[in-house]
């Protein structure tokens, strides 16, 4: 999911990203090594909860798509979302038997089994193509643009979404896939689910007197890139929901994502730091993650108060928010989770 925060971001750090998010970079995800208290919460398995039954799609459909189209859908036996995010919600609407595809950053169980359609989250066309796609899902971080119109020229209808960066724009997300795929009844349920969830996740965060600032940090230690997240990181909405404050934001940072430095930090004072799990295991856990520049110095470093969660979960934006929100919770305030 990080390649929609940053992949459109400056040069250096497209360049950079486009080389660590290869498959193979971090190898399977475990728990992070020497984390603080709270941070080796044990963590539900990595799946998705299907609403009962397999919807049946009341096809065609015509949505508007977030590049200005009007998109047709007459089937929906062949789907193929190309993020994370849009696969975790159609396989959460009850069709993930249609799902023929999935890209690097779907990582749930469910969809293990399915072909691999992208490299470093470019999209192979031709790979796209020769699974006879009856309707691709995609949203504006998806590229190259020149696979997106060789996929559209075959005549394969292509709904472009915009991106999810806050808890706000999971309803919405959730209506336009379910519209778009003829299942708009399992749509509301999804969203009515979701939503709730999403308000009782928030509900139990009991949080301590003061706001704790919360830095995200996306690290990829193979590729020594270390970035520290700002206001448009896509973190800040998980952060506030369950009681802190976004440590970027309140730094002055602009943008998606800056290169983590020691001024940076001190600037920041991060009390807390939110990580991917497979970025903290690249930097050699939490031990590691306290060698690069000005991490020990942070109120965070000097407590070792870090907060990890599965790649393929913490930027969803999806049905699976709410566990995300409950593992951040319960890893940034370990005691009001006991």
């Amino acid at each position: 999911m990080i390649r929609s925060r940053v992949a459109r971001g400056p040069a250096l750090l497209l360049l950079a990203l486009g080389l660590l998010l290869m498959p193979t970079a971090c190898g399977p995800a475990s728990g992070p090594a020497g984390a603080a208290p709270g941070a080796g919460t044990a963590k539900a398995p990595d799946t998705v909860e299907p609403l009962p039954g397999e919807p049946a799609p009341q096809l065609p459909a015509t949505t508007a798509s977030a590049d200005g189209r009007q998109v047709t859908v007459a089937s929906a036996e062949r789907i193929v979302p190309l993020n994370g995010s849009l696969a975790e919600i159609v396989f959460s609407l009850g069709l993930g038997p249609r799902v023929v595809a999935r890209d690097v950053s779907t990582t749930f169980q469910q969809a293990a089994a399915l072909p691999v359609i992208t490299q470093a989250h470019d999209v192979s066309a031709e790979g796209v193509l020769s699974l006879r796609p009856t309707v691709v899902l995609a949203d504006r971080s998806t590229g190259p643009a020149e696979a997106v119109a060789q996929i559209r020229a075959a005549g394969v209808p292509l709904l472009v979404l915009d991106d999810a960066k806050r808890i706000a724009d999971v309803g919405p997300r959730i209506d336009t896939v379910a519209a778009a795929l003829g299942v708009p009844d399992a749509g509301r349920r999804l969203k009515e689910r979701t939503e709730q969830r999403i308000a009782e996740a928030k509900a139990a965060t009991t949080a301590p007197g003061h706001r704790p600032k919360v830095a995200f940090l996306y690290l990829r230690g193979s590729a020594s890139v270390y970035l520290l997240g700002g206001p448009e990181s896509g973190a800040g909405s998980l952060i506030e929901a369950v009681g802190g404050e976004d440590a970027g934001t309140a730094a002055g940072l602009t943008g998606d994502f800056t290169p983590l430095t020691s001024e940076a930090l001190v600037k920041a004072a991060p009390d807390a730091i939110l990580v991917m799990s497979k970025g903290l295991e690249s930097v050699g856990g939490v031990d590691g993650l306290l060698r690069l520049p000005g991490v020990a110095q942070t109120p965070a470093g000097l407590d070792r108060r870090i907060v990890s969660v599965e790649d393929g979960q913490l930027l969803s934006y999806g049905p699976r928010t709410p566990q995300v929100l409950r593992e951040i919770a319960e890893q940034l305030h370990p005691a009001a989770a006991r």
